[in-house]
């Protein structure tokens, strides 16, 4: 084989590996990913590749959204909203920062950033509107992320939406409430979140 053609193939080698990696971390993925899995494949997946899996907590990124070091699709890390909690808002695009949301979010940072944490799923939902997994968060103390945010009075319990810990999580609120313990003490009406005040109309609060 002659140089030149031996050069030939290894430019061409080069080009294609440039090309494939260019592909491996371009829009055009995150635009295909979605379509090529149904709803019953990703959630497959998703129990498979996370539940009752052990991952570290790198990011914080509000009271009820951590990231975990795992790839996810387009992603270095895979971002979990937990399941059937709303702390405050700190950095929606829709709101401005909200009564408490600073504090919840302090508090799960000090509760989670940097540990090992184990990851739970419901089979028949694993994934929000916006992509984000939804889990139940076990500490490595054993206790729940989620349950002891709404416990502490750092988050509501978000009754929108249907789940196996429903009642339990609403329990939790009314005792947190009963009890003013975190955001309860003092939060008024106006401070809730609009979901809460539209479902909730006879919440008392000052």
């Amino acid at each position: 084989m002659s140089r030149r053609r031996k050069a030939g193939i290894i430019t061409l080698c080069l080009i294609l590996a440039v090309v494939f990696i260019w592909l491996d971390h371009s829009p055009l993925k995150r635009r295909w990913h979605p379509r090529l899995k149904s709803e019953k494949q990703v959630k497959a997946y998703d129990l498979e590749k996370y539940h009752k899996k052990t991952f570290t907590v790198v990011k914080v990124v509000d009271g009820d959204t951590i990231d975990i070091d795992i790839p996810d699709v387009n992603h270095n890390q895979t971002r979990i909203r937990l399941w059937g909690i709303d702390t405050p808002e700190t950095k929606s695009e829709y709101s401005s920062v909200m009564y408490f949301g600073p504090e919840a979010a302090e508090f799960t940072t000090k509760l989670a950033l940097g540990r090992q944490v184990t990851i739970y799923l419901e089979e028949h939902s694993t994934r929000g509107k916006y992509g984000r997994l939804l889990a139940y968060v076990r500490l490595p103390d054993g206790r729940f992320l989620n349950e002891v945010l709404v416990s502490e009075g750092f988050a509501y319990a978000d009754i929108r939406f249907r789940h196996s810990l429903y009642l339990k999580y609403g329990q939790l609120e009314a005792s947190a409430h009963r009890h003013q313990k975190g955001l309860w003490e003092k939060v008024r009406r106006e401070q809730l979140p609009d979901w809460l005040q539209r479902m909730k109309p006879n919440l008392l609060v000052r």
